[in-house]
């Protein structure tokens, strides 16, 4: 086997042991990324929604609790301003979504499905977990969601203990078949901030196929530039030292000299074949005389 061979041969087994294990790595870290990044944005939207909470609670809420007393004004409930300022925020972004999800709701459109009342059911079991983030499938793709509790307070029940107690006018809007019978400190509630996984992993994955792509070209190109150097430093003159080496084996002592200019270990070596071969000149002729 040629020496040049053996070269890339370990060369190739030594870059395909990296390659392997710096895509592995560089694939987590970037997937890592990706889902940090998917995280922190639900993070942002459920602290958003936390913030028009309070302040509907706070500013709007005070302003219309005179009200209720002739209409039921939707706007000073909490929940309502946060689901509508995502329905605003999701004509931008559709992928995203917020609920506030309830086992037991005033208005069938906050009603738990089937997986979100597995989530209330688990905070309900474990009251002492302040958030949870999962994934799942979806028909549009996987999805990261993050849901956190939310325990009845004292002021739900002046809207949710008994439809005797409850506004009238919130009985004429939604009827008295649901969202009695609230406790305080019981959790009928999840606030979940669903985000779309399928682009900042494309985007990951995007940037992992140029990174190998970029390596592999880095190696090749390390691999030429590797073998033009034996070429050029080592194969061609040792070849040509080989061959002088053996027309002076067979005693052909007129082969022209050969000897490289420079301190490097194969310029030595021609080096001291140049001066054997005169030896072996001076050898002969002496024998001859």
């Amino acid at each position: 086997m040629k020496l040049l061979l053996k070269f890339n041969l370990v060369l190739f087994l030594v870059f395909a042991v990296g390659f392997l294990a710096v895509g592995f790595v560089t694939n987590r870290l970037l997937q890592r990324n990706a889902k940090q990044e998917i995280l922190e944005n639900a993070r942002i939207m459920m602290e958003a929604a936390l913030a028009v909470r309070t302040y509907t609670s706070s500013q709007i809420r005070p302003l219309l609790i005179t009200q209720i007393k002739y209409a039921f004004l939707p706007q000073s409930v909490p929940a309502y301003s946060a689901n509508e300022y995502f329905s605003q925020l999701r004509k931008k972004f559709p992928d995203y979504s917020y609920r506030e999800a309830t086992l037991n709701p005033t208005n069938p459109v906050n009603r738990a499905t089937d997986w979100e009342s597995d989530v209330i059911n688990h905070f309900r079991q474990t009251p002492d977990q302040s958030e949870m983030v999962a994934e799942r499938d979806t028909p549009n793709g996987r999805v990261l969601y993050i849901a956190r509790p939310m325990k009845i307070a004292p002021p739900c029940l002046q809207c949710h203990d008994t439809p005797e107690v409850a506004p009238a006018t919130m009985i004429e809007k939604y009827g008295n078949a649901n969202g009695f019978g609230w406790k305080v400190n019981d959790i009928l509630t999840a606030q979940i901030v669903t985000a779309p996984m399928q682009l900042p992993i494309q985007r990951a994955n995007t940037a992992f196929a140029g990174f190998m792509v970029s390596l592999a070209v880095v190696f090749v190109m390390i691999l030429l530039a590797l073998n033009a150097m034996i070429i050029y430093l080592v194969t061609r003159p040792v070849n040509r030292l080989s061959k002088l080496a053996h027309d002076v084996s067979l005693g052909n002592l007129e082969v022209p000299e050969f000897q490289l200019s420079g301190k490097d270990e194969i310029a030595e070596l021609s080096r001291a074949f140049g001066r054997m071969r005169k030896s072996l000149i001076e050898a002969l002729k002496m024998l001859e005389n």
